[in-house]
């Protein structure tokens, strides 16, 4: 019996050591963003290895893969759970939390910020430098030119943000984004497994059609808007942020409009084959 209760004690003290180090260090404040960097690189290895082990014992046809198919297969789903992570806590942030409420006493909305929000973007620029990383090791095989751009677009902003507290709110509205992504990741594996011609893969190119349209046309036009009206505002940002708000944002929005273009006319190849 005493000899348990000194296990006890041991196991308390440890606990409460592990307490103070979490609080003291890698939840403070001044190391939220690396600590949450580090935590979404770190985060990006274990799915990709979760993602290989499950797929190897309930996949079949993941095994017939080439080994450069089994890489992307692993590496969308990381992409995958990020983008449910990134764009549930962004929806929140930009929706239901009162941080950015116009009602909310706490300053310039450009430049509010909580140690969730900063942790939140740490996590997702840990994403971004990893998946950055993937593509360019095995550039071109997991995307071209386009990918690149449009990751180091992403990381640049939401790390400014993070570090910076500014912006946050634009951050996350074109975070939301991300919704498209496991649409697409899942065509993606529908035609890889050879399920092309599946009533799967026609009603994922509809739905990948409104969530793009809701998600990257749409809802930028509402940041747009968003900016025109606390404009004044936007103005008492730092040169970098106020340039960020307005290149990062209009240059993803292009491509949006580019890529948007591509699913209009693969949709409408598809929907022609069914007739």
């Amino acid at each position: 019996m005493t000899v348990s209760k000194k296990t006890a004690m041991a196991f308390k003290s440890y606990q409460n050591q592990a307490q103070v180090l979490v609080k003291s260090y890698l939840l403070a404040d001044p190391f939220i963003p690396y600590t949450s960097v580090l935590g979404g690189i770190f985060a990006s290895k274990v799915f990709y290895d979760l993602t290989q082990l499950i797929s190897t014992f309930y996949f079949r046809s993941y095994v017939g893969l080439t080994k450069i198919q089994r890489i992307e297969w692993n590496n969308r789903g990381i992409s995958t759970v990020h983008a449910l992570f990134i764009a549930t806590m962004s929806l929140y942030f930009v929706f239901w939390s009162d941080l950015f409420s116009d009602h909310h006493i706490g300053g310039l909305v450009t430049f509010r910020s909580s140690p969730l929000s900063t942790f939140t973007l740490g996590v997702s620029v840990g994403y971004f430098f990893a998946d950055l990383g993937m593509i360019c090791w095995l550039y071109p095989a997991l995307g071209g030119i386009e990918y690149v751009v449009h990751h180091s677009l992403s990381g640049v902003a939401v790390a400014y943000a993070m570090f910076t507290g500014e912006g946050q709110l634009y951050t996350f509205m074109i975070l939301i984004s991300e919704l498209t992504t496991p649409e697409i990741n899942m065509r993606w594996y529908l035609d890889t497994v050879g399920l092309k011609r599946s009533n799967a893969y026609l009603i994922n190119g509809v739905v990948i059609f409104f969530a793009w349209l809701v998600a990257r046309i749409l809802l930028f036009l509402y940041m747009f808007y968003h900016v025109y009206l606390h404009y004044h505002q936007v103005m008492q940002m730092h040169t970098i942020g106020f340039l960020l708000v307005f290149v990062v944002p209009s240059a993803l929005a292009t491509m949006n409009l580019m890529w948007f273009g591509k699913i209009i006319k693969g949709l409408r190849k598809t929907l022609a084959k069914r007739q």
